[in-house]
């Protein structure tokens, strides 16, 4: 039902902001199947040589130590959420935990979804951190998450084999929320749930690609114009804005973006392969289009209405020269 003309509108549930001034993206991981059994194994020794169970949520600087919570020691629901967050491996331990402690809901939700988003469940991830969006908390639960979970790190793919670790925060939320949907076929779902992050690199790629799936080109290149090749992320943003300049048909803006890619030598292999691989694409795209049939035949009226043009001119001159030419002729011999 809408507000009133006296009432004002309800206000959405606020997530837990991120104070810090430090930005919560870490380096950002071009996926491969090399580098993919590489991480894998990478993340398995640095979970035993820290003493985490393998499938917990990735801590950056290890567990931190249970203690006081907004300045007060710890109540009944702090203990029972620190070890569901940290020592499980089960997101329904933290479903219950839920239930249990009404004004810890949003945050236990919010954090089974990531859970589960880290070990490839899409769908369910989808569900659990859009419930735990739709909760408020109560003031110990934010106090929570401010002293502990800051340093709980989630991979998130912002585009094709594009992966960025991101600390806790409204960002890692909501990119992992909008790359659970675009998995499950929700691909307008997904880009609106973009709107109202920060602007940032890793959610530009993010919105970006959503938008060339779903045919928006023009909003693609108007987004990126004026990018550079400053680091892998802008690099795979500039291939996003290539291939939406080659379907709009502006062929020379799209190779100017591919040359950006190739221009900096220290761009990601894989994102040059791929810029050499467009490359020759948009080379054979042109090609196609100046010999393609249906080209020659949108063309061919124009071109036969100019030689009509021209041989009834020169028609016109013969007949001039047979009626005209040969008498002026007579008359001057």
């Amino acid at each position: 039902m809408s507000a009133g003309p006296g009432e004002s509108a309800p206000q959405q549930p606020s997530l837990f902001h991120d104070t810090r001034d430090l930005t919560p993206f870490r380096k950002a991981l071009i996926r491969t199947p090399v580098r993919g059994v590489a991480g894998g194994l990478g993340e398995l020794v640095s979970g035993v040589l820290a003493g985490r169970t393998r499938g917990t949520l990735t801590v950056e600087g290890g567990v931190p130590r249970l203690g006081k919570v907004a300045g007060r020691m710890a109540g009944k629901a702090a203990k029972a959420v620190h070890p569901a967050v940290f020592g499980s491996t089960d997101p329904d331990r933290l479903i219950n935990l839920a239930r249990e402690f009404p004004g810890w809901a949003g945050l236990c939700y919010l954090m089974a979804g990531l859970l589960v988003y880290s070990h490839g469940g899409h769908l369910r991830a989808s569900e659990l951190l859009q419930r735990g969006l739709s909760v408020r908390n109560e003031d110990a639960a934010n106090g929570f998450a401010a002293e502990y979970l800051a340093g709980v790190l989630t991979r998130v793919e912002v585009a094709e084999r594009i992966e960025v670790p991101v600390l806790f925060s409204e960002e890692a939320v909501f990119l992992a929320l909008s790359h659970s949907l675009r998995e499950t076929g929700q691909t307008e779902a997904a880009l609106a749930a973009l709107a109202g992050l920060p602007p940032s690199l890793p959610m530009a790629l993010a919105r970006c690609s959503l938008a060339a799936v779903l045919g928006r080109d023009a909003e693609v290149a108007a987004d990126t114009e004026g990018l550079l090749n400053g680091d892998d992320l802008s690099a795979a943003l500039l291939l996003v804005r290539a291939r939406s300049l080659r379907k709009l048909g502006d062929y020379g803006a799209a190779r100017g973006a591919l040359q950006e890619v190739l221009r900096r030598r220290k761009t990601d292999f894989t994102l040059r392969s791929d810029a050499l691989t467009d490359r020759a694409l948009l080379l054979l795209d042109n090609s196609r289009k100046s010999l393609s049939p249906r080209e020659w035949q949108r063309r061919k009226p124009a071109e036969l209405e100019a030689v009509r043009a021209i041989r009834k001119d020169a028609e016109m001159h013969e007949l001039w020269d047979r009626d005209y030419g040969r008498a002026a002729d007579g008359d001057g011999g």
